[in-house]
């Protein structure tokens, strides 16, 4: 409950009353954020702000109020009333390789569940979801709200970006909180996330929070508490919610750059994908189905996920998306034909280059952050939103961690359009860890759930 305090008369008050550690009143929340959306609270008034909650922290009722009100700025989706109980979605906190939305929508569409997946594009070191798809000809992600209620009605699942409607307050605080310094603070990061998942009006939410040197948060304590405060946060909205902490210590999957992660998606929804982006698909949707109520334990939801990936019915889901999405028919359902290889009806780099291992052993570790840096160079990702990326250019492990391997093997590949520079060539030979003695293979990239 709110604690019964005056409210301060001022922007200037407020600020000063959390930058003294007090608790603030769910209606001076309120103001802050319509101060926000209105303009009417100057930019260095809303870096104070920021600077104070960074400084002092939220309690979890601050944080599930200013996480309502920033949902409550904007426009929110709205469904069909038939609809309520059945919309589920996923957030990942980001990572390298990470393409598992564009595997997990589709197999949970399969269920009968809607999907209404609102992605973001790659910024730094971390690859967007709408960017790999984007390496799609045709693939759109601009889609009005009566576009997406019909391709939900039609799929079960869309994936497209966020309208400058939906949670602008959010929108104008990180960008200041970009500037200030302010980016990592918990309660912060929980606002942000969570307001944008509130505004799709959805029943269940599974979160993905990465944790090591490709995560946003490398510290296990911090990210946990990430994971917490989430959680928290959703149940106070009336979300059922689980969270999932993941290792992102090494890539996910095999590829990493947009149009090779497609490419490797379609092999996982061909049961051809590397295992470990199969088993953390079908843990967070396992996890997800469970905490909506459309399974009566975790194991029942993953068994199915992973039939409905066997027995092609997810591929099926994927394929008519991407049509319903702009993708011309015959190349959707070329590109999903078990018997024709996706490679070459996407964009392709020029030139490959292979790496060879410095001497015989067993890889313990291939940096997710290096690498992630290296293909951001190769030209893959941005540094300032709207710039241009190159589609093609990526990189392949031919090997993972716990496999072995013999000096002069090659355990990488590069796919560039122009000679590889210094600074990627060191960055890629830096990231790989041969150990002398076996390394046993990670069996699950999954360290704690959180329900």
């Amino acid at each position: 409950m709110s604690p019964t305090v005056r409210m301060p008369t001022s922007f200037p008050d407020l600020i000063a009353k959390k930058r003294d550690g007090k608790e603030l009143l769910d209606e001076e929340i309120q103001e802050f954020v319509k101060g926000v959306t209105s303009g009417s609270m100057s930019e260095p008034q809303i870096g104070a702000m920021l600077m104070a909650i960074y400084c002092k922290g939220l309690k979890e009722r601050e944080v599930a109020t200013l996480t309502l009100e920033m949902k409550n700025s904007g426009e929110t989706l709205h469904w069909p009333n038939e609809w309520t109980d059945v919309l589920v979605d996923k957030h990942s906190t980001g990572g390298v390789g990470d393409k598992v939305s564009l595997v997990l929508a589709p197999a949970l569409a399969t269920f009968g569940v809607k999907v209404p997946m609102i992605s973001g594009r790659g910024l730094a070191h971390t690859g967007g979801t709408l960017d790999k798809l984007e390496a799609i000809p045709g693939f759109n992600v601009s889609l009005s709200h009566k576009e997406m209620v019909k391709i939900l009605a039609q799929v079960g699942c869309f994936i497209a970006g966020q309208t400058s409607d939906i949670c602008p307050a959010d929108r104008k605080t990180y960008a200041i909180r970009d500037v200030t310094a302010t980016v990592d603070q918990i309660g912060l990061i929980t606002a942000s996330i969570v307001s944008k998942k509130a505004a799709e009006n959805i029943k269940a939410l599974v979160l993905d929070v990465k944790t090591g040197s490709g995560a946003f948060l490398k510290n296990e304590t911090e990210a946990a508490k990430l994971a917490q405060s989430m959680l928290s946060c959703c149940h106070r909205l009336g979300i059922k919610a689980s969270a999932l902490l993941t290792d992102m210590d090494d890539p996910i999957g095999n590829m990493v750059g947009n149009a090779l992660e497609v490419i490797e998606v379609i092999r996982c929804l061909q049961c051809q994908g590397p295992a470990d982006l199969l088993n953390l698909t079908i843990s967070l949707g396992g996890q997800l189905l469970h905490a909506g109520g459309f399974s009566d334990s975790v194991e029942e939801a993953s068994k199915k996920l992973r039939k409905s990936i066997e027995n092609k019915e997810a591929l099926s889901k994927f394929c008519a998306m991407l049509k319903c999405q702009g993708v011309d028919a015959t190349l959707a359902d070329n590109l999903c034909d078990p018997d024709l290889d996706p490679t070459a009806l996407l964009p392709q780099a020029k030139s490959t280059t292979c790496f060879q291992c410095h001497q015989n052993g067993y890889i313990q570790r291939i940096d997710a952050m290096d690498i992630a840096v290296a293909v951001h160079m190769l030209g893959a990702g941005r540094n300032l939103p709207g710039e241009p990326i190159n589609w093609a250019v990526g990189i392949e492990l031919l090997h993972k961690p716990g496999d072995q391997v013999l000096k002069g093997q090659n355990w990488i590949k590069v796919y560039h359009d122009q000679p590889l520079s210094d600074k990627i060539e060191i960055k890629i030979k830096k990231s790989l860890e041969i150990s002398q003695t076996p390394v046993q293979p990670k069996k699950t990239r999954v360290l704690r759930v959180f329900t």
